[in-house]
């Protein structure tokens, strides 16, 4: 039968010498002979990044030693960063700090959100959200006496559920197996508008398309760096925390970071003022360090590209894939996708195996979904055209039934 395309791959390779976001590719490095479609779980590795957490090593922690943390800048790295990434999530500066992971940040914030809304003891979460924050809110409802977390089974229900009793809603900007993006504005404004605050989880958006936390009025955010940000696998969280909250939260791990006076080692805890009061312990300097490296790559780049050339990409993949065996689960929509494109095959895994194995990378969430990412920093429409080629030649094959495709490994 053959992989029979709607597009031929020398119109892929014409859309590939117009695009203004080609070079771009040039900063990242990519093994040879690999379609890395899998950003969206870990991004590639900027080609200036070893360099940059070299010279931490090397030069800061190895010569300077801890001198550093004055000459280097070490103590304000959290900020620094923070400042960085604040307007790829339409944030103002003393907004977002990074530090921590994603679920330690998520605690952080949810937990300030119960306390701001004191007589309210319920937080609303989609059932459907990656697991940590489900853990998360089940976590710190237990330590809030009368406090619970309901799960929806669709942001589809978040109206009926809005009550006087709803302290926090915590929803996922694009939502990790579907690739489904929601409506930030509109959600946070029925949620506002009931008196409860609203928390974004924003690792599957963050560095994909544009987000506007302010314009959008969202209370509160978290996200990871090591997806489309490309900061590294393990590189530091951020948390966003609207200006207008920072006066009166209180989050509970209270650590010396994060206190007024860290260096003058006080008995009682004092919160320090602004994003500040959100850090807890010592930085992880050389995952900042990469991060670093990997914000100097995006610091020209602008997000309206990134947006026009992420649905392009997704366009082009759900035209090739659709008359394969196949069920394209990510939206058509351009207002309800994110950067992913999702596909339902009651043997997803090995499938993904054995696409991994002919050097297409993509990944499997159970039960059934086989994920791709597109990262417009550094994947090419050819390269698109070439992964629906194999995908349909796996299919037709039937190669993907090979025993060696179906051994699980820890990680899937």
């Amino acid at each position: 039968m053959g992989f029979r395309a709607v597009i031929t791959r020398a119109e892929c390779e014409a859309l590939d010498a117009a695009d203004p976001l080609a070079a771009l590719r040039e900063e990242f490095s990519l093994p040879e002979g690999v379609i890395y479609l899998d950003g969206n779980s870990l991004g590639a590795l900027p080609v200036r990044t070893p360099e940059r957490v070299r010279r931490t090593v090397e030069a800061e922690w190895g010569k300077e030693l801890i001198r550093s943390w004055n000459e280097a800048g070490w103590f304000e790295q959290p900020y620094r960063l923070g400042g960085r990434i604040a307007p790829l999530v339409g944030a103002s500066a003393g907004e977002v700090v990074v530090c921590d992971t994603t679920s330690v940040n998520l605690f952080k914030v949810l937990s300030a959100a119960l306390r701001l809304r004191p007589g309210r003891r319920t937080v609303l979460g989609d059932g459907a959200a990656f697991p940590t924050d489900l853990y998360i809110a089940e976590g710190v409802t237990g330590l809030f006496e009368g406090a619970r977390s309901v799960l929806l089974s669709s942001a589809e229900e978040l109206e009926a559920r809005l009550d006087d009793d709803v302290a926090a809603v915590v929803l996922s900007h694009v939502d990790y197996r579907t690739g489904e993006l929601l409506d930030m504005a509109a959600i946070t404004a029925r949620v506002r508008a009931a008196g409860a605050l609203m928390i974004w989880d924003v690792c599957h958006s963050a560095g994909a398309l544009p987000v506007e936390l302010n314009s959008c009025g969202a209370d509160f955010a978290v996200g990871c760096t090591y997806k489309y940000l490309n900061g590294g696998p393990g590189s530091p969280a951020f948390l966003y925390v609207a200006e207008r909250h920072q006066d009166a939260a209180v989050q509970p791990l209270s650590g010396w970071f994060g206190h007024a006076r860290p260096f003058a080692f006080e008995a009682g805890y004092e919160p320090t003022g602004g994003i500040g009061r959100f850090l807890t312990s010592s930085p992880s300097l050389l995952g900042q360090a990469a991060l670093e490296a990997s914000l100097d790559v995006w610091e020209p780049v602008d997000l309206r590209a990134v947006r026009a050339k992420s649905l392009a990409l997704t366009d082009l993949f759900i035209a090739l894939v659709e008359p394969l065996d196949v069920e394209v689960v990510t939206p058509r929509e351009h207002a309800r996708r994110g950067s992913q494109v999702a596909l339902r095959h009651p043997d997803g895994y090995p499938v993904v195996q054995a696409l991994i194995e002919r050097g297409v990378i993509g990944d499997f969430r159970a039960p059934d979904l086989m994920r791709f990412g597109f990262t417009p920093l550094y994947l090419s429409y050819a390269e698109v055209w070439e992964a629906a080629r194999h995908l349909a030649e796996v299919l037709e094959s039937g190669e993907w039934r090979a025993e060696r495709f179906g051994r699980r490994g820890a990680v899937t």
